[in-house]
């Protein structure tokens, strides 16, 4: 076999892989979806995809191979097990994620130039936004505030602040142990530097993710007031906005008017709509439950930071030292490896370069307690 006929056959084989995972995540989101709409579009979806993976198999034909029988890959495994478990709104951020990454994959694939899939391939990651974005979230509603603006890119993906929630709880408190460990203090001390690492960090996570959901909270509630005002005092200019927002969506002057003026009939749905078009707050949803978040954040955080901490509750001495590192390490990996499930990348190259970094964090307090232990020592 000619090493371009096995380049060509590696390739359908991949895009083959891509369909086959993407019909089944939109089978199993349209399964576990609560809402009918939402559920019948994701079926729609799974069977372009479907449509997608069978014009990859008729490529093998013609090139007088098999199709492979191919499985969901793990990750597509992981995120219907977490949307059966969570919900789809666990995952809906993930799966927007990897449609953008591959969004352009058959631009300048000559088996696909003549067909549609190159634009039903966008078509779907610009939906699949657009899902992510409005989509309610388990964890604090409208793009959790971000875990203190740090977690909540992507947009509706409460999965991704878990992990990185937990990302920075692990390394956080494996940082700070491993920072006294090289003082050389003794096990008792280690683990109360843990267990006092963890519960300052998860608070402090928690008082920001509270305060931050509560800000906005306060804050969409001031823009409502403000525009209900507007809307009492200068009816014809919140009127005119409203034309010049559905100008802006593509209709025409007259469709645009007399959408306004019948919207502007209603005085509650105009507040409605003009909170939702103008502002791009949702009323019935002002960011969530700030103790929801802040409690979430809680949990999320010390989960990550209970691993480092756990060897002391059952070692001593340099053994507890190495359990410490080692436990860490695996957590590290397994979430590097959660990561993916946005970015697409391989499993080996996120969790080793999350393991990398984590340890290389460690390693610098290590070498610092160590000198500082000595120097104060003396």
């Amino acid at each position: 076999m000619s090493a371009e006929r096995q380049a060509q056959l590696a390739r359908y084989r991949c895009n083959l892989q891509g369909e086959i995972d993407s019909a089944a995540l939109y089978r199993a989101l349209a399964r576990y979806e609560s809402r009918p709409e939402l559920g019948e579009l994701y079926r729609r979806l799974a069977a372009i995809e479907e449509r997608h993976a069978e014009f990859w198999r008729t490529q093998f034909r013609q090139l007088g191979a098999s199709a492979p029988e191919l499985a969901p890959s793990w990750r597509t495994r992981l995120l219907i097990r977490i949307a059966r478990l969570l919900g789809p709104d666990w995952v809906i951020g993930a799966a927007a994620s990897l449609e953008q990454i591959d969004r352009g994959q058959y631009d300048d694939q000559p088996e696909a130039c003549d067909t549609g899939m190159p634009g039903q391939e966008r078509s779907h990651a610009r939906l699949l936004n657009e899902l992510a974005r409005g989509r309610r979230n388990t964890w604090n509603g409208r793009l959790f505030a971000s875990l203190e603006g740090r977690h909540g890119a992507g947009g509706g993906n409460a999965l991704r602040a878990a992990v990185l929630g937990a990302n920075d709880g692990l390394i956080s408190n494996f940082s700070l142990v491993m920072g006294v460990a090289g003082a050389a203090f003794a096990a008792d001390a280690l683990l109360l530097t843990g267990v006092a690492g963890l519960l300052a960090g998860a608070c402090s996570m928690a008082l920001g993710e509270w305060l931050s959901v509560q800000n906005a909270r306060e804050l969409y509630e001031q823009q409502i007031a403000t525009e209900r005002d507007e809307l009492e005092m200068v009816p014809d200019e919140e009127a005119e906005e409203l034309v010049l927002i559905y100008r802006a969506k593509g209709l025409d002057e007259g469709k645009a008017r007399a959408m306004a003026e019948g919207i502007m009939a209603d005085k509650s749905r105009a507040l409605d709509t003009l909170v939702r078009e103008e502002l791009g707050v949702d009323p019935d949803d002002l960011g969530g439950s700030a103790w929801l978040a802040a409690i979430t954040s809680f949990v999320v955080f010390s989960l990550g930071a209970l691993i480092p901490v756990l060897p002391f509750l059952l070692l001593d001495g340099q053994a507890a030292v190495l359990a410490c590192a080692l436990f860490s390490a695996g957590g590290l990996f397994l979430i590097g490896a959660l990561v993916t499930l946005f970015t697409g990348r391989g499993l080996l190259y996120s969790g080793l370069r999350q393991v990398a970094f984590g340890l290389g964090a460690a390693a610098i307090t290590y070498g610092l307690g160590h000198w500082l232990g000595v120097t104060v020592g003396g």
